[in-house]
């Protein structure tokens, strides 16, 4: 398999394309020959100096990342910019990155992740954003406490040592919970709309608090890193199916 064949499978099975005029990242191949065998994979939440030299040592041909490099192009090859190429393309490691796609996906996805984690059913998307999705939204098998709730997380998210923050709310039993990881607060909005328990995202804005408040909701604010592993982790249990050697770095941020 080389590159174009990898990237040709992920974008397929991530539905790339279809998030292509709504996302700020270049998602799919960000650097690398298209024509690169691809013998072993690294797999990480951010592109970043520590995890490609960490991929260069497991000895990666390419690196699969949540947050790449690429953020609606370059104007200069400086700065960080040059310091993540330079250390790509020093130890010829190709970079392929998914953000909303791998944000959305119902099934590899980090919203699913979670979901998955807070052993949610009935599942559904969530969190449209220009007709696509980068949530999902469950009901709890058994009704959660928000204590409850918290440290289901704080046990199976890599948050760094920190703690759950949760703006409490919401009722005193939570059964409707959504999901959008990351930066996930602006969507508090549907979920109010929607007549969730609970948000369950990873970083928080002060506007929030409030919002929330007013509207009797749960938010919790598990870290975004910690809400972000899952996709990595899928794919690169996807990828390893398809014969190809794997490894993953992992990073923590406390964020």
């Amino acid at each position: 398999m080389n590159c174009s064949e990898l990237s040709a499978r992920l974008d397929d099975e991530l539905a790339t394309a279809a998030y292509a005029d709504l996302d700020a990242s270049a998602n799919g191949l960000q650097v690398g020959p298209e024509t690169q065998q691809v013998d072993h994979v690294a797999f990480a939440v951010d592109a970043a100096v520590e995890t490609i030299d960490r991929a260069s040592d497991a000895g990666a041909d390419v690196l699969v990342t949540h947050h790449g490099i690429s953020w609606g192009g370059f104007e200069r090859v400086t700065g960080k910019q040059y310091r993540r190429i330079a250390a790509l393309l020093d130890d010829d490691i190709a970079l392929y990155v998914s953000h909303l796609p791998l944000d959305g996906h119902q099934e590899f996805g980090n919203a699913a992740g979670v979901a998955d984690v807070l052993d949610l059913g009935n599942r559904s998307p969530f969190g449209e954003l220009g007709g696509e999705y980068i949530g999902q939204r469950g009901d709890a098998t058994d009704p959660y406490t928000v204590d409850a709730l918290a440290e289901r997380l704080e046990a199976n998210l890599d948050t760094g040592g920190q703690d759950i923050q949760v703006l409490d709310f919401g009722p005193a039993q939570i059964r409707d919970v959504a999901i959008v990881t990351g930066s996930g607060v602006d969507w508090l909005d549907e979920a109010v709309e929607k007549d969730v328990d609970a948000l369950v995202t990873g970083e928080g804005k002060g506007k929030a608090y409030h919002e929330a408040r007013e509207a009797g909701i749960h938010v919790f604010l598990a870290g975004h890193y910690a809400t972000e592993t899952f996709g990595v982790q899928a794919l690169q249990e996807l990828v390893g199916e398809w014969g190809v050697d794997t490894t993953y770095i992992d990073h923590p941020t406390g964020l």
